[in-house]
């Protein structure tokens, strides 16, 4: 099995979405942990961790859906990869709908998401 992924790019473009929803979400987290006004707590609170945990599945999904040996079992990784990248998108927007200071990290966020899914279309192509 190997371990280090075929398209370079791809990949480290993964790692650095890791890296800056985490850096968001401990950035976040800080002004949602406060219970509002009526004693609940935010119900934005837990993207912040949906995005941590969606972009942490990011690369290991890359590599193993590149070290599956028939064709059928590497599109189904990347469908899956597909949706993961999805709803992690869709978190950044439910975020930018909280009262919180870090709303224009989400954008650099989506933005490099962006970048994400034009490089994941191409590698689609190479599996």
């Amino acid at each position: 099995m190997r371990l280090q992924p075929r398209n370079k790019r791809l990949y480290k473009k993964a790692l650095e979405i890791f890296t800056l929803s985490r850096n968001i979400s401990n950035y976040m987290i800080h002004d949602m942990a406060a219970l509002e006004s009526n004693g609940s707590e935010n119900q934005h609170i837990y993207f912040t961790g949906d995005i941590i945990r969606q972009s942490d599945a990011l690369a290991p999904k890359i590599i193993n859906a590149e070290n599956q040996i028939f064709q059928d079992d590497r599109i189904k990784h990347a469908n899956s990869l597909i949706r993961i990248t999805n709803r992690l998108y869709k978190n950044c927007e439910r975020l930018e709908q909280s009262e919180s200071n870090g709303k224009e990290f989400i954008t650099l966020l989506r933005r490099e998401l962006r970048k994400f899914k034009h490089l994941q279309r191409n590698w689609l192509m190479t599996l």
